[in-house]
């Protein structure tokens, strides 16, 4: 069926081409700080492995949300690791880092989501795509916000 929602197929295409790497740094740095949630140890292990639930379980809901604005578009959200490796500007890693270094790797991917949401923001714009402008918003306020407060965990 067509989909007349005021944005045109080709604006619809290249939104949801944006959202679909956002979607995977979000998937990637959901996974990233879910493993640093399981592994972290040391003198501040309560703490972080308090705080890493509380963003693994946010970022749960905005792979979500993202996957949903994409779908509205009329265009299907990738779902798999493949796809994710792919179009994700976050690398994974291998190994157990220590607490400080897990806490300035999450720094660094929250950054990353942020400018992957802003990179958005100029196609969106123009094609009066409100709701996901919204959606970019929310999100960069998320992962600025957090990306700040991991930070004053390491200052001295």
């Amino acid at each position: 069926m067509e989909i007349d929602i005021g944005i045109a197929e080709k604006d619809r295409k290249k939104i949801a081409d944006g959202l679909s790497r956002l979607l995977a740094d979000t998937y990637t740095l959901y996974l990233k700080t879910h493993n640093y949630h399981w592994n972290v140890t040391g003198p501040m292990f309560q703490t972080l492995h308090l705080m890493f639930e509380t963003h693994y379980n946010e970022l749960a809901l905005a792979v979500d949300a993202i996957a949903e604005r994409i779908r509205a578009l009329g265009v299907a959200a990738p779902g798999t690791y493949a796809k994710f490796v792919k179009l994700s500007s976050i690398k994974e890693v291998e190994t157990i880092p220590a607490a400080t270094d897990m806490i300035k790797d999450l720094v660094k991917g929250h950054e990353a989501v942020a400018r992957t949401a802003r990179a958005v923001f100029p196609v969106a714009d123009k094609a009066s795509d409100e709701p996901t402008a919204d959606l970019l918003t929310q999100r960069l306020q998320v992962h600025e916000k957090t990306a700040w407060m991991l930070r004053s965990l390491l200052e001295k």
